[in-house]
């Protein structure tokens, strides 16, 4: 039998059973491919995290879902950090360090910052890849809404996992929402690779609490769970094409997701480069180890 350390990470918040939990295992290499994808169901979290080496980067670790691998995710790179700091294996200056970790995507640029109010990770998410287009009929569809509620054309944008962006006209109608599994696996069928999947991520302007500028929301078809209370990575997609669109005056903001499953998750947003050229997109939160142990195999 082969025993991993692992945390239990509830990242994008500084609360317990806040934002979005995340299981990181050490020392990963040698587990399974699928002893991983396991794992994910076992906890029924939507994605673990696995430490393991790199030649690339000061630190490397792979995020599965339940059933494939994801090369970039924001909530497990949160996790990640905040795990690996915790237990000491980050050197800190003044509370602070710098650093890089490569994820399936390629590396990242980490900055870590502790202060009375907890522990800060930024990650600096890739440069913004814009891609296909869709007809805000089909997207709106797939949740029970009319094209009308749905502001400007939904496009796939990637800062190093690709999700489709959908603005929604308000609140309103994000909580209207109900997503169609059957409509959901149409527009992905089997053998979909992730690279290639239509994933609508929905967002209006302006937040849940008065510190918000964005709220957003994230549904999934089983074996994911139903929805995901806070989406790191979707979040620099969505800042991305908010920028890049002309939907928002600044590029540095505060965006906000989870709070109507009583999950609130926040995270400091920053879109880097001229607005018709983004360079990268800063997203910046906290995390908070709920508890820790050992995976026994």
């Amino acid at each position: 039998m082969k025993t991993y350390a692992f945390d239990w990470v509830d990242a994008f918040t500084t609360v317990p059973f806040g934002g979005n939990p995340c299981v990181v295992v050490h020392g990963a290499h040698g587990l399974s491919i699928d002893d991983r994808q396991a794992l994910v169901r076992e906890t029924s979290l939507s994605e673990c995290a696995y430490l393991m080496a790199s030649d690339k980067a000061d630190f490397g670790a792979r995020y599965y879902l339940a059933d494939k691998e994801i090369l970039m995710a924001g909530h497990p790179t949160v996790a990640t950090v905040v795990s690996l700091v915790d237990r000491g294996l980050v050197t800190l200056e003044n509370g602070c360090a710098a650093f890089t970790l490569e994820v399936g995507a390629g590396v990242m640029p980490i900055e870590v910052e502790l202060s009375k109010d907890g522990m800060l990770v930024t990650m600096t998410q890739m440069t913004p890849v814009f891609g296909d287009t869709f007809l805000a009929a089909d997207i709106a569809r797939i949740y029970g809404l009319g094209p009308d509620d749905i502001i400007g054309i939904p496009q796939i944008v990637s800062t190093g996992t690709p999700f489709c962006i959908a603005v929604l006209k308000d609140k309103a109608a994000l909580r209207r929402v109900k997503l169609s599994a059957d409509l959901w696996h149409e527009m992905n069928p089997p053998g979909t690779n992730r690279s290639g999947m239509i994933e609508p991520f929905l967002v209006t302007l302006g937040g849940e609490t008065d510190v918000g500028d964005t709220y957003s929301r994230l549904l999934l078809p089983a074996p994911m769970p139903p929805e995901d209370p806070f989406t790191g990575s979707a979040t620099g997609c969505m800042a991305a094409y908010l920028w890049f669109h002309g939907l928002i005056d600044s590029p540095v903001f505060i965006a906000e997701q989870g709070h109507w499953m009583g999950r609130p998750g926040v995270a400091k947003v920053e879109v880097l480069g001229p607005r018709k050229a983004p360079t990268g997109v800063r997203v910046s939160g906290s995390g908070r180890i709920l508890m820790r142990g050992e995976l026994q195999l």
